[in-house]
This record gives structure tokens, sequence and C-alpha cells, in this order.
């Protein structure tokens, strides 16, 4: 018969430290896996990021208690949250803050009635863009551009998709996300806006990223990348 006290004892050491990991991964700094293409051409499916879990709040470990206010989420972070639908973490661009008006016409984003540029890009590598085995058609890319938001983006004339939504005002307390792909993103347009608790972390860096579609390889290009 084990003898569990005993074994425990024995262990303690090892014992602290996965306890002291868990710990630091609910409470200080996270990573994951990007499992999908729903955030390229920014995120790859393979890419390993980092997620600050105090970059917004100290919360309670293991819970979505908020203990301290450290920042407020700003326009254009990549941030993981809990999704609002069925608490999978997901990961998106923050686009709208509480108190603003929001509206997409015909793939053109709109805040507060402003709308955002458009400009057309080229991509270095085709493995920027979604995989073909998802989607085989024309994919276009642009830098969309509204006051602090800035990034690429990636939109599929071909595919079907929510290309029109809103107008919706933001309560306070809730922000609204999209995915930078945008026609091929499970995002706020879907699931809903997400309130401030559910929130886990902001993503700026990336670990490693290992390429699923050739026997995955490292993109070492991304070893540590900034967003």
């Amino acid at each position: 018969m084990i003898n569990v006290r005993k074994l425990l004892v024995e262990n303690r050491g090892f014992l602290m430290f996965l306890f002291g990991m868990i710990l630091v991964r609910s409470a200080l700094a996270d990573y994951y896996t990007v499992p999908t293409s729903s955030m390229y051409p920014t995120l790859l499916e393979g890419d390993r990021v980092i997620c600050n879990r105090i970059a917004y709040d100290v919360k309670l470990p293991f819970t979505d208690i908020v203990l301290k206010h450290m920042a407020d989420p700003e326009r254009g972070d990549v941030v993981t949250f809990s999704s609002p639908e069925d608490g999978t973490r997901l990961i998106k661009r923050l686009i709208a803050l509480p108190g603003d008006t929001v509206e997409m016409r015909d793939e053109r984003l709109f805040i507060n009635g402003q709308s955002a540029t458009y400009q057309p890009l080229d991509l270095k590598s085709a493995d920027h863009l979604t995989p073909v085995r998802e989607y085989a058609g024309q994919q276009l890319v642009y830098q969309e551009q509204l006051g602090t938001l800035l990034h690429k983006m990636i939109v599929m004339p071909e595919r079907e998709a929510m290309r029109n939504f809103g107008p919706v005002k933001v309560p306070q307390g809730q922000y609204l996300m999209l995915g930078d792909n945008r026609d091929n993103s499970k995002d706020s347009r879907f699931i809903g806006l997400v309130k401030r608790e559910l929130i886990t972390g902001r993503v700026q860096h990336l670990l490693y990223s290992l390429n699923a579609d050739h026997y995955y390889l490292p993109r070492t290009e991304r070893f540590g990348a900034a967003l």
C-alpha cells in the first residue's frame, strides 16, 4: 500500500515548485498556443505567445475576481480573454472601448462616426496568409488605421462572412474584440461584448513558433518577436 504522507514529504520540493508554477501562470504570466488562423497575419497557427496577466488587473489566483486595477485596456491591444459564450480562451484584438459606438459597413470599421482607413499591402511570405487547406480563394491584406488602432488585417472577398453590424454602443466595463483575419474569426460579432473581468492578459511578444504544415519546423524569425 502506498504511503501517501511519506510520498508527499519526499516530494515536497517538487510539489511546491509545481504549485508555484501554476500560481504564476494563474496570477502573473502565462503562455498560450495560437490554435487557429483568426488572427492572421499578426499571429500564426503554432505561435506560442507570452501573456502578461497583470497588464490590466491583479486578480485573485484561479478566479476572475479583480483585486486591483493596474491600467486600462487600450484600443489596438492584442488580448486573451474567456469567451462570454462558453468560457473558451480566445485571443483577439481589442477594437472598441467603453462608451464607443461601433459599426461595420461592407467590411469598413467606423468608431464614433469616424471611418478607419485601409492601405493595401503585400506580404513578404505566404505563410502569413490563411492556409490553403482552410481557404483557397483570394485574400487581401490591408493596414487598418483609426487613431491608435494600427495593424495589418486580412479580408476574404469570396467567403461568406459578417461584413456589416451595428451600430453598437459599448457599455461601461465592456469591450469589443475582432480578429485580424476579419472574415475568418468568431469574435464579438458572434459571441458578444467582453466584460473587463473576463480579460486574462495582454500579448506583446512571441515565445516561439512551429509550423505544423511543414513538419513542425520552427519559424526562427518569430522567436521572441514583438507584435
